[in-house]
């Protein structure tokens, strides 16, 4: 079995992330590894296409802060430091891919939910993850609690 010594984790930073922490979490500890955190987020250029007549670039900054805040507070209980915490302005699956050969990692760890139907034909981060990437890959199965 090979033995991982560099674990990316990609995280959406919703409720769920916490399942996928713990998973990476648990690797890491097996394999005596360092792990990386990090979180993309898509330009608001991209998710409004692009032709909104206005200036989003404050709220794109409040975005990436309370990213970067969610993101310290994941790597707090782990023990993660500043270095390698990461939010990044881009396409998720890019930019994992960019980040994983930049820090040579031999391992992504990103969390799955399991979409169905339309969803599935559209594509997932985890599926555009899995796709293009250079080292192992693994997608933790994230539950929803539903009340």
């Amino acid at each position: 079995m090979t033995k991982y010594q560099r674990i990316l984790v990609g995280l959406d930073l919703s409720e769920e992330s916490s399942q996928v922490l713990e998973k990476a979490a648990a690797l890491a500890g097996a394999f005596n590894a360092e792990l990386s955190l990090m979180h993309a987020i898509e330009p608001l250029t991209f998710a409004y296409g692009g032709d909104i007549p206005m200036d989003l670039s404050e709220v794109q900054d409040q975005l990436q802060n309370q990213a970067k805040e969610q993101l310290q507070k994941a790597a707090l209980s782990l023990n993660i430091p500043t270095e390698r915490q990461h939010v990044i302005l881009g396409q998720p699956s890019t930019e994992i891919h960019r980040l994983a050969k930049e820090l040579d990692v031999d391992l992504i760890i990103i969390g799955s939910h399991g979409r169905h139907g339309l969803a599935l034909l559209l594509g997932s981060t985890s599926n555009g993850v899995l796709h293009g990437a250079k080292c192992d890959v693994l997608a933790v199965r994230v539950y929803v609690d539903e009340e």
